[in-house]
């Protein structure tokens, strides 16, 4: 991808704080994947004053169930779900460090407010890319909740993850500011 903005993960803020929407980024490193089921379970730890399954501090949740995986290769296609189903769980999570979550379609003025008040990003997948995004995985480990299947958490080692910024730490969203730009009047 060219012009791209190289990401490591964990994240930090000054990591972040250059990015605005329309970015184009590739990711390199360690992201976690969650659906809706999971979500639920860890904002249900973080209720109970329980740890969580793993750090959470400047990590990337990537929302998505991924298809078993073909003979030689760690992961089966892995396209984003969209976003909106875990807008009653992100803040939650934003407020515990979690710097970026990973999707498709827009999130909730709620989501937008919580990713201004703790610095943190929302980059969109393309969807439909599925067999694609999965070529950019090297490894991947179900780390817990096993009992949800392609649900289940899943610790995933990534290269070259492709995404776009669509909503920065300051507040832009650029599914709005896509359509401003684009109407005709």
């Amino acid at each position: 991808m060219p012009d791209a903005i190289h990401l490591k993960t964990p994240l930090k803020d000054s990591d972040i704080a250059g990015l605005k929407i329309g970015d184009r980024v590739l990711i390199h490193g360690i992201i976690y994947t969650a659906r809706d089921a999971a979500h639920k379970r860890l904002v249900e730890l973080i209720d109970q004053g329980k740890e969580l399954p793993f750090d959470i501090r400047g990590q990337i949740i990537y929302y998505v169930g991924p298809s078993p995986a073909r003979p030689g290769r760690p992961i089966g296609s892995c396209g984003p779900t969209t976003s909106s189903r875990m807008d009653v769980y992100t803040p939650k999570l934003l407020a515990r460090g979690l710097k970026a979550t990973i999707g498709k379609g827009h999130r909730s003025e709620v989501v937008i407010e919580a990713m201004k008040q703790h610095k943190a990003v929302y980059f969109a997948a393309t969807g439909g890319a599925a067999a694609l995004l999965a070529r950019t995985v090297r490894k991947a480990d179900i780390i817990a909740y096993q009992d949800l299947g392609a649900e289940a958490v899943m610790r995933l080692e990534v290269k070259d993850f492709p995404a776009v910024v669509a909503n920065d730490i300051y507040g832009n969203d650029l599914f709005k500011e896509g359509i401003v730009k684009y109407q005709r009047g």
